[in-house]
């Protein structure tokens, strides 16, 4: 049998190949380029005070710079909940809700199409490796858009790789970006009330302050926690199928 029939193949494995090459190398220099310049340093708790005031010194660029550090997170896997605290810091918890919406929103669609297109080999091996990871694909296939929600409004799934799994999925651009910024709605809202206000008092005080505002904003994160648990069930008694819909994964 010729070889040059194999030729299309051989050419496809070297492509991805390529492609796999060129994504871990993006992946390891963003990384690389964050450590350097102290992103990783700055991210913490005691340099809070001075995150906030570089924000405050942007005037109307703080919420665009915001929004590009939530793109950067979600692309290479820095910690959200510190972004979320920061946006809830800086801008307050309506504002910082809006703001991470939209900033995670658009860093969600980065890595789906980093995921799809310029990475796909490398999450394919990913997701072979991590019996996490491997649910949501299963699900999607079985519970389709459900599955993207149950992932967004449950955060039992690790957010900065499920991004990059979704890639792989059937799931369409327009319809995966418009499900994940409704979905995200209400953990978004809970963590910039609860995050937020614990981590602003502490810069205030220097410890833990439970004052009146405090209980008010635990209490709202502490019902929307409470609803987001329950979905799970409802889900699989409102739509059926097997027990992905009711997992729950250790992360």
């Amino acid at each position: 049998m010729s070889t040059v029939g194999n030729q299309p193949a051989q050419a496809s494995k070297s492509g991805g190949g390529l492609k796999l090459v060129i994504a871990l190398g993006v992946v390891a220099l963003g990384v690389a380029l964050a450590w350097y310049f102290g992103a990783f340093e700055q991210l913490k708790l005691e340099n809070m005070p001075r995150v906030k005031a570089y924000f405050e010194s942007l005037g109307a660029l703080a919420p665009v710079i915001f929004v590009l550090v939530w793109i950067a997170a979600c692309v290479f896997f820095l910690p959200g909940l510190v972004v979320t605290a920061i946006g809830a810091i800086v801008f307050g918890p309506i504002l910082g809700s809006i703001y991470s919406l939209i900033g995670a929103t658009l860093g969600a669609t980065a890595a789906f199409l980093i995921g799809r297109y310029a990475a796909r080999d490398m999450v394919a091996g990913m997701v072979s490796k991590n019996a996490v990871l491997s649910k949501i694909d299963e699900g999607v296939e079985k519970q389709g858009w459900r599955m993207l929600m149950i992932t967004r409004l449950v955060p039992v799934f690790p957010f900065n790789a499920q991004n990059y799994v979704y890639g792989l999925t059937k799931i369409p651009l327009v319809m995966y970006s418009v499900l994940t910024a409704l979905f995200m709605i209400p953990g978004t809202v809970m963590f910039n009330f609860a995050i937020g206000k614990i981590a602003e008092d502490i810069l205030r005080t220097g410890k833990l302050t439970i004052e009146s505002s405090t209980f008010w904003y635990l209490g709202i994160a502490a019902v929307l926690f409470v609803l987001l648990s329950l979905l799970p069930g409802w889900i699989k008694k409102r739509f059926g199928g097997d027990d992905i819909a009711a997992s729950k994964p250790k992360v």
